[in-house]
């Protein structure tokens, strides 16, 4: 049995989601500083490793027509370097605008701390890709 993982990767943070064994409920696990990349990606590396993860969603912030910009490109060009798993694209446009959301309908404030909002937005980016399986 495994996990999935997933992404939400921005230029300070990235969210990260984990599934549960049957690959059915997406779960919150934590935020991790994006900088230094290097052990932004030893970090996640290491809660692939320490979850039996398989497959890593990405979240890539699609422009509303569809097309990839700047930061799609960035969201790949940080997934490349993710070596030994599975990289699975998925579209996240608006997920942090329905994280903040979410989050408000929780009575949760995440004005004074943003991780929240990418870690919901990973478990939205999760949900999504689980939903379709």
């Amino acid at each position: 049995m495994y996990k999935i993982m997933a992404l939400d990767i921005g230029t300070k943070r990235i969210g990260v989601a984990l599934s549960d064994y049957l690959l059915m409920i997406a779960n919150g696990h934590s935020c991790i500083n994006r900088e230094p990349e290097n052990l932004a990606i030893e970090e996640i590396l290491k809660i692939a490793k320490d979850n039996n993860v398989q497959k890593i969603v990405v979240g890539v912030p699609l422009n509303m027509d569809g097309t990839h910009g700047a930061q799609a490109q960035d969201c790949k060009e940080f997934a490349s370097k993710i070596s030994d798993y599975e990289i699975i694209f998925e579209d996240e446009r608006l997920t942090s605008e329905t994280a903040e959301e979410n989050l408000r309908s929780k009575k949760i404030d995440f004005r004074k701390n943003k991780g929240l909002v990418d870690i919901e937005s990973a478990c939205i980016i999760l949900e999504q890709y689980l939903s379709r399986k």
